[in-house]
């Protein structure tokens, strides 16, 4: 997994998206998802949920902090993949506000990268996770 795993517990898993081909992708977009199936939200023990709430919090809050992140999205799509994979997108000082939401990765001008600096990425989410 490019930059490695950002957050693993017993629950849950966190990690930067993988650009489709392995060139660039939009910096900071993370997934996380349980470890068990489900297909959304809803089908979520009370303790998975809750863990879910806490990561998807911490995450935000660093990539406010690590990645200079001014607003962070958060997204449940759940048409393409049947499993729960929940979205955080951080929207970027400067993004015009035509790009705001789900069209925040499609700004010409947004911060990409390749394997390297997707790694560089989540080396920092993880350090500042840790002091969270």
């Amino acid at each position: 997994m490019p930059g490695g795993i950002i957050h693993e517990d017993e629950l849950l898993y966190a990690g930067h998206i993988l650009p489709p081909d392995l060139t660039e992708v939009y910096l900071g977009y993370l997934i996380i998802e349980p470890k068990r199936h489900v297909t959304g939200l809803g089908e979520l023990t009370d303790q998975e949920a809750a863990g879910l709430g806490v990561l998807i919090n911490s995450l935000a809050a660093t990539l406010k902090d690590s990645e200079a992140a001014e607003h962070v999205y958060s997204f449940v799509l759940g048409h393409d993949v049947p499993h729960l994979h929940v979205h955080l997108v951080p929207r970027y000082p400067g993004t015009p506000r035509g790009y705001w939401g789900v069209r925040v990765g499609q700004w010409p001008d947004a911060p990409r990268g390749a394997i390297d600096d997707i790694t560089a990425v989540c080396d920092r989410l993880r350090r500042a996770l840790s002091t969270i």
